[in-house]
């Protein structure tokens, strides 16, 4: 090949690159890059019903023009419930996939590794499903804000009938990582607040996902308590519940528990699902508002599939998010996070805002009991506690957010 004709060849190359990056940089600008991280092969049974609800808001936003003038985008990861893997895939979609923000998070432990990730890198992060309060106390930042309500806030709500049962022997069981200690050192605090006299006479705490039910059980059993207080989920949860019935633990016993009333953790225990256990969850079946209805009815109907929490958390993280880009008139993390100050949301669960004092969502949960219909578990004589009324006040947020 002579001169003149590489020359030729080599402008014709430069030309076609040109071409592909400005294609690329004109489609890149024809949609709004989300970015989601989530343990979706560690816990399946929250995190699947999680992304059809999210896949559904997407589906509505973009059906009704998309947000300014553009179609979402949503760009998943799976952190494999590992914090070191939550900021590396975090990092690449910021990087690689130049996401515009953040969302997702499911473990306490990768919801403060993207707490911290956002905070080091300023961009916007709504932190959907993980209860620790770390993230919007001591690790708050300005740029994370959180949607589900706290493990304190869910504790709260479950103390005010904890303490109408006036039992003195509690026995506490718990997984052993910062959501557990977090819910059994707040169930303690607000109690002993309650009921001074109250005695704490027995304490598990296994290893996540790694529960040895038998002992455990056993353990509790032999302490004789009045009332058990339960933080375990999932699978642990489940051993736990099977073993319990078997050793006859829960007979006689008033039990108080968080999560387990959510469909997620309720139904794959079928008829042995637990009786007459206070809880706090989501009776989907039951709520009969009209902006609730909505929602089920277009979930049963793109899914042909019932909601279960996750759903709803999904769903209402990704409208969230839509109501703070419209309100912002933005996609850049500075303004996005100073328009979610005080951001009201229409939600099923009625309208919620994401207070300025602690970027916390004032999403609630029900509490009620727990009973057996048809062969598998529900929740019974249930009401909605608002996250507003189970909030610190604003002196001891302001005092935990300072060293941020």
């Amino acid at each position: 090949m002579n001169v003149s004709l590489h020359l030729k060849h080599l402008k014709h190359l430069v030309v076609a690159a040109l071409g592909l990056t400005a294609a690329a940089g004109a489609l890149a600008q024809s949609t709004i890059k989300i970015g989601e991280v989530n343990s979706y092969k560690a816990q399946p049974a929250f995190l699947e019903p999680y992304r059809r609800g999210w896949e559904l808001a997407q589906e509505e936003i973009n059906a009704a023009g998309g947000l300014l003038g553009k179609k979402v985008e949503i760009i998943s990861r799976d952190d494999n419930g590992n914090p070191g893997d939550s900021v590396r895939v975090a990092e690449e979609l910021v990087t690689r996939e130049q996401v515009s923000l953040l969302f997702g998070g499911f473990l306490s432990n990768t919801g403060l590794a993207l707490t911290d990730y956002a905070k080091q890198r300023k961009i916007f992060f709504l932190a959907a499903e993980p209860l620790t309060d770390k993230i919007v106390w001591q690790n708050g930042n300005q740029y994370t804000y959180r949607l589900r309500p706290s493990t304190y806030m869910l504790v709260a709500s479950l103390v005010n009938e904890a303490a109408k049962l006036k039992k003195k022997r509690w026995a506490l069981v718990y997984p052993n990582y910062e959501y557990g200690q977090s819910a059994i050192a707040t169930f303690k605090k607000l109690m002993q607040e309650r009921q001074p006299d109250i005695e704490f006479v027995a304490e598990q705490a296994p290893p996540l996902g790694k529960i040895d039910a038998g002992s455990v059980t056993q353990a509790l059993a032999d302490a004789k308590p009045d009332a058990i207080f339960n933080a375990l989920f999932g699978a642990d949860l489940g051993k736990f519940v099977r073993e319990g019935n078997t050793r006859g633990l829960f007979e006689g016993r008033e039990v108080v528990s968080l999560l387990t009333g959510e469909p997620e953790y309720l139904d794959p225990l079928k008829n042995e699902a637990p009786v007459n256990w206070i809880v706090t969850g989501y009776p989907w079946y039951a709520i009969d508002t009209p902006e609730h209805k909505k929602f089920v009815d277009a979930y049963r109907k793109k899914f042909n599939d019932y909601p279960r929490n996750g759903s709803l958390v999904g769903y209402v993280a990704l409208m969230s998010i839509a109501t703070g880009i419209k309100a912002a008139g933005s996609v850049e993390s500075d303004k996005l996070a100073a328009a979610f100050s005080g951001l009201k949301v229409a939600t099923p669960s009625g309208p919620i805002v994401y207070r300025s004092q602690d970027h916390q969502s004032t999403l609630g949960a029900h509490v009620g009991r727990t009973a057996l219909k048809d062969g598998r578990g529900i929740m019974v004589n249930f009401s909605y506690v608002d996250g507003a009324s189970v909030q610190l006040p604003d002196a001891e947020v302001k005092k935990l957010r300072a060293a941020n």
